[in-house]
């Protein structure tokens, strides 16, 4: 916001939440699937997408503004570097995360005031129940989320994998690993390597056609459970991405006694999070902490405190390595 003033500033941050919903409706409409082949009118779009065609040429006019889609000299509206991120099919699509976030996510965000003044989860209150098992109930939701996770987190694997050598393990073991998407890449830069994805039975039953699509069948067991009741034995390295900051600390405190009840003397616990820096300077992981609050109820964590809630569940850290992303691997040690 260079050069802005600095109530133009706060204008803008406070007017946020009509660029959420703008990019929100055009990722729900799959406006950019329909014009990846070409520049196409707003009425045509309109009629694919059962819209009103000057509140949709409205919409489209606005989002070119900010440099999602673009207008031409005919009034057709085509694609942009930004809007082709909208689309289904490219590998980066944010498709996913702008309908999530336009949808339960801005609902329960937008009742923020309630989680500070409670200190409990929005989404529970307004949906009545947690949110993964809003997701366990509601299929076509979940697969949103599982879109949004791959398109959100897509761009850490691969500077995990530059920061962090896996090749002295035997087994690995993803912790809540979801689709099996970051273990899939994982095994694929290392054919020695074999792994274990463990997730609730729903979860792992929408992973096994994608391991087995990756040709990784053979090589990585698919196993459902709790972890907040046990975890899959059999690894000498047990790693989780974005977990421990979904839960507060008694039940981020339960998963890491239940991982240091399997994992060998000389195992590695490997955690890929965020970690909160000090001072003012702007931080995602102080913003994502928010989310954090209001939908999953968990947190975003600073070192001392990761070191801290690892040292109560009988770990040590022993080393934080950095990546060229907001992510770090904090690895620990039985003690």
């Amino acid at each position: 916001m260079a050069g802005l003033s600095p109530p133009e500033q706060l204008i803008r941050l406070v007017n946020g939440y009509w660029n959420t919903q703008m990019v929100f409706v055009a990722a729900k409409l799959g406006l950019a699937d329909l014009v990846k082949a070409g520049p196409r009118p707003a009425a045509d779009l309109a009629a694919a997408t059962s819209t009103h065609p000057k509140a949709l040429y409205r919409l489209l006019r606005a989002l070119a503004s900010l440099g999602i889609f673009a207008e031409d000299a005919q009034g057709r509206f085509g694609l942009t570097p930004l809007a082709d991120l909208l689309r289904s099919d490219v590998p980066a699509s944010q498709r996913g995360l702008a309908v999530m976030s336009g949808e339960e996510h801005y609902r329960a965000f937008g009742d923020l005031l309630y989680s500070i003044n409670t200190g409990n989860i929005a989404f529970d209150h307004l949906y009545g129940m947690p949110c993964f098992e809003y997701y366990s109930r509601h299929p076509e939701q979940a697969k949103t989320f599982d879109e949004a996770m791959v398109g959100y987190h897509g761009r850490e694997t691969l500077a995990m994998l530059d920061a962090y050598d896996f090749s002295g393990f035997n087994v690995l073991v993803d912790v809540g690993g979801g689709n099996g998407s970051l273990i899939t890449a994982v095994l694929k830069k290392h054919p020695s390597l074999k792994g274990i994805l463990y997730d609730l039975p729903g979860v792992i039953e929408r992973a096994r056609g994608n391991l087995q699509a990756a040709g990784l069948a053979q090589r990585c067991q698919a196993s459902a459970g709790n972890f907040f009741e046990a975890v899959a034995p059999g690894g000498d390295a047990y790693l989780m991405r974005h977990i421990i900051h979904d839960w507060d600390d008694d039940k981020a405190l339960r998963i890491l006694q239940n991982i240091h009840g399997v994992i060998p003397a000389a195992g590695k616990l490997l955690l890929v999070e965020m970690i909160v820096p000090p001072g003012n300077d702007p931080s995602l992981a102080k913003l994502l902490d928010l989310v954090m609050l209001t939908i999953p109820g968990g947190q975003e964590r600073t070192e001392a405190e990761y070191r801290a809630l690892l040292d109560r569940a009988g770990f040590r850290l022993s080393q934080i390595v950095p990546t060229t992303t907001e992510i770090h691997i904090i690895e620990a040690l039985k003690k």
